[in-house]
């Protein structure tokens, strides 16, 4: 897929969601982090029904490292990967202590110095906290890369990179969320809704799924 294509294709998932958010509740950078380190594995909707009695105990990294890794783990067990979860939310916390002032840096490198922080999860905190123009590849992102020949690559850093160049510069800060929307809502793993596809006059994908009888 050129580039001309690829801004096609954008565009016109923009076109149809011109203001779009992550689906994570959060208050401030901080609840940010936290949110986004608990989705690993597990969906946005799981971790937003632990996250509000989370954050009512601990809404800052002194609080969250007080309550400590049991106290953690009392409000997140309903979610994948609670134990390990629950050690990188409270080392996190007292690393922001000790080395950030209580605060979530604002740069990739301190960022992924977070225990349970990769490359990932820092693209979301610098793009939806801090403003920038990163584009965090998860599951959905890398598949719809792939699938519809928009960035294809065999790492999400190389799906990413692709992305990054493809992506009209002016579009890029919001490119995460439509794609991360449409991979979760429309273009899904085993059954890609590809009728109600608004960026399928774009798209490469060779087997466009028909609309179901009666759909």
């Amino acid at each position: 897929m050129g580039a001309a294509q690829a801004a096609a294709f954008i565009r016109a998932l923009a076109a149809a969601n011109p203001a779009p958010r992550t689906e994570l509740d959060y208050r401030d950078p901080f609840t940010l982090l936290v949110a986004v380190v608990l989705s690993a594995q597990t969906t946005d909707a799981a971790v937003n029904r632990c996250t509000p009695a989370l954050f009512a105990a601990a809404p800052d990294p002194a609080a969250m490292a007080a309550l400590g890794e049991e106290g953690v783990a009392r409000h997140i067990r309903s979610i994948g990967l609670w134990q390990a979860k629950a050690r990188n939310v409270v080392a996190l916390s007292r690393q922001l202590l000790e080395r950030h002032g209580g605060q979530v840096p604002a740069e990739r490198e301190a960022l992924e110095a977070l225990p349970g922080v990769g490359r990932k999860t820092a693209n979301v905190v610098l793009n939806v906290a801090f403003g920038e123009s990163t584009m965090a590849v998860d599951t959905h992102i890398f598949r719809i890369g792939n699938r519809t020949g928009l960035a294809p690559g065999r790492t999400p850093r190389e799906v990413e990179d692709a992305l990054v160049a493809r992506c009209p510069p002016e579009m890029l800060r919001d490119a995460h969320h439509w794609l991360i929307l449409h991979g979760r809502y429309v273009c899904k793993a085993r059954l890609p809704e590809c009728w109600r596809c608004v960026a399928a006059a774009h798209c490469n994908y060779r087997d466009k799924v028909a609309a179901p009888p009666g759909g």
